[in-house]
């Protein structure tokens, strides 16, 4: 729940450091939640600056910008841009040598990691932790997110910058958000000079991580605070089976890690004005999405069968996701007048299998091999269930575009899958509170019966399903409340004391405050709600 908190008279200058940020460029949900969690704290008084990579699309977008520093970041010389772009604040860091090139981000043209992706992402870190000491005019955060592996090394530079006394500022707080385990940003231990650090870094209290440079463990370990993205996955990634080698570092810093679920934008995932809904219907409305059913089973060459049972899938084709299940369930998922449409983009192998089942089952199955964001959201707007079997999920997005936009979620019950969905079971439905289905362990035989399950309710009891649907559309999906427990989080991290008052906003110590006072009329309030995401509000008759 988040708490009181006592004024802020001042906002809160917030440095989020990623490597992607929708709509500039995005691979995945980082992306997405790096473009959609600053507008929602500017809500709360939070103004947020984002540091980028000088990436093609990046400084395509941004044509109105300016210099406002010049460095040499580890042995590059650098441009750091500042532009307004898209309704939020940008830092770009422009080294053409390490970030000048086409498609996507990490990979290269034939799907393989870029050699240098560790100099490439260093490099960010280090100009984050430089900003954040003081070392770039004009600008100085109160707080530093480091989003991911790309941006871990950022708390480990503030670090090893204090202890050989070369800063003599204020310490900045520094938040290590994790987006996904797995992707560790693992690098030879040799490189450890060429990326700036001093030899007593390479430790296991630091950056090494069974034998090699990890970047998100020197984050984990140096960083003020920890988050991930679901209150579920933070249990998960503390024990050996979901801890990816790590488990033992975050159990010893536990009191210092929190899951705060990640919400979407509303204003782009919006059925009514999203131009990539066929045809626009408001959010909870049943009727109003059919005709985008039968232009999906168009679109795909699907067999046009209003009676079918659709199941989409929008999903990175890749194990973790659970997607080279497909191959060998197809026959049986596609039983009961099924059909089944996958878009995405990922192991070469799984899309050479979809490619073949396309052949295998015309009309009943179809796929899009590519990352293709109209689809992204034309896909829940028209499908009856989504179908979401990933082995773990940190927090899912897909699942709350399916819930606002009426797709039922049949999905594995981990993550934040586990805390978004609430399962379809007799006493749920009778409550007139389920939002979907979900299943565990993750196997051919329990997706199978999942989807039988919401097959068989579709078929035999459609106003239950449509309660479902109904359900899902009054689930907040927002960032609302999952925003102001960020804000709450920011308070205690800047030390900011907690009064149970009638005060609805918070306050910034008089040390952190800007030297230009702040309108009275400007200040930002504080929601304090609980969050409630899974629970759906009354449900419109």
């Amino acid at each position: 729940m988040v708490r009181a908190v006592a004024p802020f008279p001042t906002p809160v200058r917030l440095l989020s450091v990623t490597a992607e940020m929708f709509p500039f460029v995005k691979t995945g949900g980082l992306g997405d939640v790096a473009g959609s969690l600053p507008p929602a704290l500017a809500r709360y008084g939070v103004d947020v600056t984002t540091l980028l990579p000088g990436y093609p699309a990046v400084m395509a977008t941004a044509r109105e910008r300016h210099v406002v520093a010049h460095a040499c970041v580890l042995g590059h010389h650098a441009l750091l841009w500042s532009a307004h772009v898209a309704g939020v604040d940008l830092l770009i860091l422009d080294i053409p040598e390490l970030y000048d090139r086409p498609g996507n981000p990490y990979l290269c043209a034939e799907g393989r990691d870029w050699p240098d992706n560790g100099i490439r992402f260093a490099a960010l870190s280090r100009m984050a932790a430089d900003m954040a000491q003081g070392r770039v005019e004009h600008y100085r955060p109160d707080l530093v997110q480091a989003h991911d592996w790309q941006a871990g090394l950022t708390a480990a530079y503030i670090h090893h910058d204090r202890r050989a006394g070369a800063v003599d500022a204020p310490r900045v707080p520094v938040i290590q958000t994790i987006h996904n385990l797995a992707f560790q940003g693992r690098f030879p231990a040799e490189c450890l000079a060429r990326f700036g650090l001093p030899p007593e870094a390479f430790s296991v209290e630091g950056c090494e991580c069974y034998g090699a440079i990890s970047f998100l463990k020197a984050g984990l370990y140096h960083a003020d605070r920890i988050t991930t993205v679901s209150a579920t996955y933070a249990q998960e990634i503390q024990t050996p089976e979901g801890g990816m080698g790590l488990d033992g570092l975050l159990r010893r810093r536990a009191d210092r890690l929190e899951g705060i679920l990640n919400g979407i934008s509303t204003d782009i995932w919006n059925p009514a004005s999203d131009p990539a809904v066929h045809f626009p219907y408001m959010v909870g409305d049943t009727v109003g999405r059919t005709p985008n059913k039968r232009a999906l089973q168009a679109e795909f060459a699907l067999a046009p069968d209003p009676d079918a049972f659709v199941i989409g899938i929008v999903s990175r084709l890749t194990e973790q996701k659970g997607m080279d299940l497909l191959p060998a369930i197809m026959e049986r998922l596609l039983a009961g007048n099924t059909q089944v449409i996958v878009v995405g983009e990922g192991d070469r192998g799984i899309e050479r299998d979809l490619a073949a089942l396309h052949r295998r089952y015309p009309g009943r199955f179809a796929c899009h091999i590519g990352y293709s964001e109209a689809l992204g959201h034309r896909v829940p707007s028209a499908a009856d269930a989504l179908l979401i079997p990933s082995r773990f999920e940190p927090c899912g997005l897909t699942q709350l575009g399916a819930l606002h936009y009426g797709a039922v979620p049949v999905a594995s019950r981990v993550g934040g899958l586990a805390d978004t969905i609430v399962d379809a079971n007799p006493a749920a439905i009778a409550n007139r509170v389920a939002t979907g289905f979900l299943f565990s362990p993750v196997g051919a035989d329990t997706l199978l019966a999942a989807v039988g399950r919401a097959r068989a309710l579709y078929r035999r009891n459609r106003p239950a399903w449509r309660q479902l649907q109904a359900n899902g559309a009054a689930c907040d999906v927002s960032w609302n409340e999952n925003a102001a427990q960020y804000v709450a989080l920011f308070a205690d991290m800047l030390g900011v004391a907690a009064h149970a008052s009638t005060s609805n906003v918070i306050s910034l110590p008089a040390s952190r405050q800007r030297r230009t006072p702040l309108r009275e009329g400007r200040r930002r309030n504080i929601a304090r709600r609980p969050p409630r995401l899974s629970w759906p509000r009354a449900a419109p008759h």
